[in-house]
């Protein structure tokens, strides 16, 4: 009877560690921008990544279980609009790496942008990106990193710096994600948000975006929320106000 009780708490135990542990998530999106002027732009992406160890979802909030157990990871996005005559897709792949038994943490990604306009003649645009980055925990779920950025294609090049921190904490009886990133160069680029968590499974954001490229409308004010349906199925979606533009996304996502 011992043996029995014994073998019904480990098999337990393990059935609870499956489901609230996951090693890949993919995931799928739709947006549009709808600017003041012309035709709205459609697109549609999907996302996945794979950890390589299971990751848990202890006391935190879900969305942030990766980061909160450091996962190192391989990952991969495709995205896809579709606008009149012009039509845009890019593809990234990227590894995050957090060094054990330290507070070290590197990672890189490259892509490929490809844009095609169909009109008298076709033309056909690719450009190669890139980025790397070095960083660091000061203290525990505060991550400081800086690195590089570029992109290459036919007729230019560029390479600029770039600084980002994460936090994720808590204030008062809330859990909170403070991100923040910035690259500087011949354009300048800025980017800060923020999420409120009212449980581990429902979020509230803000995020705000601005650059100094005299081809980009000035200024993106984001509201975004999430909410996991379960520890498997999350649900998110945004508005965003530009100058010239708003933009609506809706995102699905499955970890397994």
């Amino acid at each position: 009877m011992k043996k029995l009780r014994l073998a019904t708490a480990l098999i337990t135990s393990l059935v609870a560690m499956s489901a609230n542990a996951y090693q890949a998530e993919v995931g799928a999106n739709f947006n549009i921008i709808d600017p003041d002027a012309g035709d709205s732009a459609n697109s549609f992406g999907l996302d996945g990544a794979y950890y390589f160890a299971p990751v848990q979802n202890k006391n935190g909030p879900l969305n942030e279980a990766a980061f909160l157990n450091r996962a190192s990871n391989v990952n991969a996005q495709f995205q896809y609009a579709d606008n009149d005559n012009v039509e845009v897709s890019t593809i990234t792949a990227g590894i995050e790496y957090y060094v054990p038994n330290s507070d070290f943490y590197v990672s890189g990604s490259i892509g490929r942008y490809n844009e095609e306009v169909d009109g008298t003649t076709t033309v056909d645009y690719d450009q190669t990106y890139y980025s790397a980055e070095v960083g660091f925990f000061p203290v525990a779920n505060l991550l400081v990193a800086a690195g590089l950025t570029g992109y290459d294609d036919d007729t230019d090049d560029d390479v600029d710096p770039t600084l980002r921190a994460k936090y994720v904490t808590q204030l008062g009886n809330y859990d909170v994600n403070l991100e923040a990133i910035t690259s500087f160069g011949d354009v300048d680029y800025y980017s800060l948000g923020g999420d409120v968590y009212f449980d581990s499974t429902f979020s509230v954001g803000a995020a705000y975006s601005d650059t100094n490229d005299d081809l980009v409308d000035d200024g993106l004010m984001t509201i975004r929320a999430k909410k996991f349906i379960n520890t498997q199925f999350s649900l998110e979606g945004s508005i965003g106000f530009g100058d010239d533009y708003n933009t609506f996304g809706v995102r699905g996502a499955y970890r397994f």
